[in-house]
């Protein structure tokens, strides 16, 4: 009971400690609140009404489709709710109900009354790519997919380093000395090139995509884990745990692993902006996903083609260094709260 309220105690001492960095502190409200704002990018922006009211019936197509035929079409096939006929057959018996933005990420306007990329106005606020997608929306989709995409690399690499390195840092010896050696054979391997190769026999999809970075990236947090698991084995009270008879999992997850955590906690902040960084880097060499995603990267490669076209290069300039920035921030105050020499711990 007292070493929980001694655990509580120190984990309450460290938030509180972060949240005196007022800079890391809003910076992780943000980032937060960015985030959870584009998990309802749907409802926010889609080229489909939230609801429909036809004929005294609702109908919701941003959950389900419809034919033309349900709404005194010809066709059926999924309705066009942009279509004028459509529409006035839909608002002389209802009415619609859009969202703030009635785009999705692979909306085309056909409607624009200038050669794309359009400059930003009040029906594009942020203006429009080449290929007459609006920016803003493009940017809510890619924001929601680039930090998936982090923080599902960022997990999954962050458990698997954590394990391989507290088995070769228990074990040492031969265990850890030839998981050294693969481990430096496997980090020689030229990134680029292999996702090249790759890139070059199939397309990649979200989570093929995902496997294949996780091999390069799941080595991030080894070598901290190993050095803390070096250092800690020797200890008096993981010598007393062995001569208890206290088995090798237990000592691990237990006695030894909670003190390693604390130094990679630390860098997991770092490690989620570089795989933004990574993802965004590969899109823009045609690397990463599929033109039809929604990528921040492709973005960049929209600003560096259409050079004549400013908004597109300063509006992903300023998303892209300032949802970094926040990391960085985030991870300074993280380091900070856990350092033991700064908050007497």
């Amino acid at each position: 009971m007292k070493r929980k309220q001694a655990s509580q105690s120190l984990l309450q001492r460290r938030w509180q400690a972060f949240c005196r960095n007022k800079r890391a502190f809003w910076s992780l409200v943000l980032f937060f609140g960015i985030f959870v704002f584009t998990l309802f990018a749907e409802v926010i922006a889609n080229d489909q009404p939230l609801l429909v009211s036809y004929k005294n019936k609702l109908y919701f197509p941003i959950f389900k489709s419809y034919t033309e035929q349900t709404f005194g079409g010809d066709f059926p096939t999924a309705t066009d709710y942009r279509d004028p006929y459509i529409r006035k057959n839909i608002e002389d018996n209802g009415w619609m109900l859009f969202p703030l933005l009635p785009y999705s990420f692979n909306t085309v306007d056909y409607d624009l009354d200038t050669p794309t990329p359009s400059a930003p106005s009040k029906k594009h606020w942020l203006g429009t790519d080449d290929e007459g997608r609006d920016i803003l929306v493009r940017i809510i989709y890619g924001l929601r997919l680039s930090i998936v995409f982090a923080f599902l690399l960022t997990a999954i690499s962050s458990v698997l380093g954590i394990a391989s390195g507290a088995v070769q840092g228990y074990f040492g010896g031969k265990v850890d000395i030839i998981f050294q050696r693969l481990l430096e054979i496997w980090e020689s391997l030229p990134q680029l090139f292999v996702l090249i190769i790759i890139a070059s026999i199939f397309t990649p999809t979200f989570w093929s995509l995902l496997i294949i970075m996780l091999a390069f990236t799941w080595m991030s947090l080894t070598g901290v884990v190993r050095a803390e698991f070096l250092r800690t084995r020797n200890f008096e009270f993981v010598k007393a745990a062995k001569a208890l008879g206290v088995s090798d999992s237990r000592i691990i997850f237990r006695h030894i692993l909670p003190n390693a955590l604390v130094a990679s906690i630390t860098f997991i902040p770092f490690i989620l902006s570089e795989a933004i960084v990574a993802l965004t880097a590969l899109d823009f060499l045609g690397l990463g996903l599929p033109h039809e995603y929604p990528s921040l990267g492709d973005l960049v490669r929209q600003g560096k083609d259409n050079l004549q076209a400013p908004w597109i290069g300063i509006s992903i300039f300023i998303v892209l260094s300032g949802l970094l920035t926040m990391l960085i921030f985030i991870g300074e105050g993280v380091r900070d709260a856990f350092d033991s020499r700064r908050n007497g711990q």
